[in-house]
């Protein structure tokens, strides 16, 4: 049965009372009532507090997984000239000027950042621009330094050169000066100095990471790795390279083997399935032509928990060619025509690429091999290049410093791979990572990402409940306490439910909150997919709470009327006179069949908003190919909750 429940509290009343997730539940919960002797003696019980002896997230942290600044051999190529300093001072809330001397702050601060900076040349391209002495020392890398100083197209052809040598595109061999153990060893060991003057346990938590990039024949198989523990952990073995190898199970073996000499723990994350052309989430191993074996299947399970589904290169949520029947599939630019190679892009790969096809696969694997490689979790990040965390449509700053604001940014080029062109408006001003964590620490966080509680967004700061079980009710669809209802019937985001028993049904119950600077909500929707009787994976898009719910319902054919659109896109301006503040439902399956395994997520649509291109022809008094949109409808995906019977 679907609920659709258009609650009545509006505006901060409704914001305060819902992002608390608890307030009112003294009378409805034991051990958070008062009895009648307490009422009238005034002595409190332990437990009185609504909030006493939870050991369950209460609140939903920001931030991005995904930060690279002049350290990183690509963005300072392109001239970046901010380091991790300034990147974490933006992230907590401070004003910065952008490497082309804007003044950038954010609209609120995160709550945590990663630096991952690529771990291949850690800061070395920084080192051949200042002309270090000892680097200088071998003929290729002075000649590197010379032309790059000379400016212009000469520079850009040199920095190109230092680039593809290091992404293993050109056939030349790195300067063995380049990874001396000592030059390596003593930009790591400022990274982390710096990582660690800047965590501040409650307040602000600086993640230490990197990005591992492999890049073979142009495929995207890139890992962000993140660390648990401090600098002292982190310090005892250098970042695994690309250099070392392109494979990703001998990045799992470095994880292992840092695991092993630290005793603490770190975890990986893919991104940017769509410029892999078919080797993100594969069948065939690549590296050994053969089927997956179980053992990398295990081994994928245990040390990539998640996918970061949409960020600035391109949304890896879903793609309308393989969800035909989602209108909602493929966000934006998908930026799905070929990898950085180039190799085009043929319509077989991208079964291989996108998110939810993976999560199907998974299912699909499960059932042969026991172990489902592909049961991740979901965040969003920027992958920006900028050093500025900045995923607000108002306030982009785009890929990489030759795409900071500008009159020209949208229509020059961001990219170009062999003849496949990305024009600057193709960039995405996404995403953010919500952790639902028990308090702002870099330990907290780091749990509550291998539990996989945690969500993506395109960019807003959406809040949003997701559970699973099989004891919720509509009426809890009445409640303002969805954490504590959620948490107490059911599984998380993350989660797995227990196997049905006879004649039961699992429902959901799933609660979103727009964000108090963005728009109202359009709509939550669960996706399931599933693997029936005979090996075959499907899928199915349930709209299960909308905005102004009163006057729009389903038409016969069960399809949700558009919301409608309130945007200026001369003005670049929007009313929230459509949609809805805030949505929450409890759905019961009503196609489940208890022998086959599926998943289930959730996806949070917002009304129509201007994108951020309609922010800069406003700003810059542009009129841009009326190919540009103007419009966006920002999402949330939250982590899949998991059946098998």
């Amino acid at each position: 049965m679907i609920s659709s429940i258009d609650l009545s509290l509006r505006g901060a009343l409704g914001l305060a009372l819902l992002g608390l997730a608890g307030l009112a539940v003294a009378a409805d919960y034991p051990g958070v009532r008062a009895s009648e002797d307490d009422v009238r003696t005034g002595i409190k019980t332990p437990g009185y507090s609504p909030y006493a002896g939870r050991n369950f997230p209460t609140r939903v942290l920001w931030g991005d997984t995904h930060v690279h600044t002049n350290l990183s051999l690509d963005a300072r190529a392109f001239g970046v000239t901010l380091g991790p300093a300034e990147a974490y001072q933006l992230a907590r809330g401070d004003e910065v000027i952008s490497s082309h001397g804007e003044r950038v702050k954010l609209s609120r601060p995160l709550d945590w950042l990663v630096v991952a900076d690529h771990s291949d040349a850690m800061g070395t391209m920084n080192e051949i621009v200042k002309g270090n002495p000892t680097l200088l020392r071998d003929a290729k890398v002075r000649d590197w330094h010379d032309r790059i100083n000379q400016g212009g197209d000469v520079a850009l052809a040199a920095t190109m050169e230092v680039i593809s040598t290091f992404a293993g595109l050109t056939g030349e061999s790195i300067p063995d000066i380049l990874e001396d153990p000592k030059f390596v060893g003593a930009v790591w060991d400022r990274y982390l100095d710096t990582a660690e003057s800047y965590n501040d346990p409650g307040r602000f938590s600086v993640i230490i990471g990197y990005e591992w990039t492999s890049t073979e024949g142009g495929n995207n198989l890139h890992r962000n790795v993140l660390y648990r523990g401090d600098g002292s952990d982190a310090r005892q073995m250098l970042p695994f390279t690309a250099a070392e190898s392109f494979n990703p199970e001998d990045l799992w073996q470095w994880m292992a083997a840092f695991e092993d000499r630290t005793g603490s723990q770190v975890l990986a994350l893919a991104h940017n399935g769509n410029l892999s052309n078919g080797m993100m989430f594969p069948e065939i191993n690549p590296a050994t032509g053969r089927a997956l074996s179980k053992q990398y299947a295990q081994n994928r399970a245990r040390w990539e928990p998640l996918y970061e589904a949409t960020q600035i290169k391109g949304d890896g949520e879903s793609h309308p060619y393989l969800s035909p029947n989602d209108e909602l599939a493929g966000y934006d630019a998908l930026w799905d025509r070929s990898n950085l190679g180039p190799v085009k892009k043929t319509p077989d790969m991208l079964q291989y690429e996108y998110a939810r096809e993976a999560l199907k696969n998974g299912l699909k694997l499960e059932q042969k091999l026991g172990v489902n490689p592909y049961k991740f979790g979901m965040v969003g990040s920027t992958d920006t290049h900028t050093a500025l965390s900045t995923a607000e449509e108002d306030n982009f700053f785009g890929k990489h410093s030759g795409k900071e604001p500008g009159a020209h940014r949208w229509d020059g080029l961001v990219g170009e791979f062999g003849d496949t062109k990305i024009f600057g408006w193709e960039m995405l001003a996404s995403g953010y990572a919500a952790v639902w964590a028990t308090e702002n620490t870099r330990e907290a966080i780091f749990d509550a990402m291998q539990r996989k509680e945690v969500y993506a967004t395109t960019g807003p700061r959406i809040t949003l409940w997701f559970f699973g079980g099989y004891e919720f009710e509509d009426s809890d669809a009445r409640a303002r306490t969805p954490g504590v209802i959620g948490y107490s019937k059911g599984v998380s985001m993350g989660g797995d439910l227990a196997p049905a028993e006879e004649n039961q049904s699992p429902s959901f119950l799933v609660a979103a909150l727009k964000d108090p600077l963005g728009g109202n909500l359009d709509r939550i929707q669960i996706i399931k997919g599933w693997l029936d009787g005979k090996g075959k994976t499907h899928e199915q898009v349930y709209d299960v709470a909308w905005g102004d719910a009163d006057t729009r319902r389903p038409g016969s054919a069960g399809t949700l009327p558009s919301v409608g659109n309130t945007v200026d896109v001369a003005n670049a301006s929007w009313t929230n006179t459509i949609g809805d503040p805030e949505l929450i439902a409890v759905w019961k399956d009503p196609d489940f069949d208890p022998g086959q395994r599926a998943f289930y997520y959730a996806r949070v649509v917002e009304i129509p908003t201007p994108r951020w291109t309609a922010y800069d022809a406003k700003r810059y008094g542009l009129t841009m190919d009326q190919k540009v949109p103007m419009t966006t409808q920002e999402r949330a995906y939250s982590s899949p909750i998991w059946y098998a019977p």
